[in-house]
């Protein structure tokens, strides 16, 4: 067994619209995503750090992974800074995974609209934005 070390894994999505369960599903969808490629368990997860953009204020994104059953998992939302012509509609997440793997095994997953805020970095399945 090799060295469990703590690392980061990223993540972004988009909604059409700010609404509570648009939110939800997405950031749902988009946590379901990072766990499958990334091959984790809540067990894994130290904490996650959510950010949305200021035009989304209907619902707090830890509340999806409260519904993925992430119970023990330390959660915090904040909104993202508003920088003129920046991507907005859009979920970011930050967690903190316990892990074995490399950096550079790590899968960050930008899903929807925010596939370009990463274009061309390794990680980013294309399959999972043909959805």
């Amino acid at each position: 067994m090799g060295n469990v070390v703590l690392r980061g894994i990223r993540g972004a999505t988009t909604v059409e619209i700010n609404a509570g369960e648009e939110i939800l599903s997405a950031t749902r969808e988009l946590l379901e995503a990072i766990k499958k490629e990334n091959n984790l368990n809540p067990e894994d997860i130290a904490s996650a750090f959510f950010t949305v953009t200021p035009d989304l204020d209907a619902a707090f994104p830890a509340s999806a992974a409260r519904e993925l059953g992430w119970k023990y998992v330390p959660l915090l939302c904040a909104t993202e800074i508003n920088v003129p012509g920046s991507q907005g509609n859009c979920i970011r997440v930050l967690l903190h995974v316990n892990t074995e793997k490399t950096q550079e095994e790590l899968k960050h997953i930008y899903l929807r609209e925010a596939v370009c805020l990463r274009e061309g970095t390794p990680g980013i399945f294309d399959d999972l934005n043909d959805k």
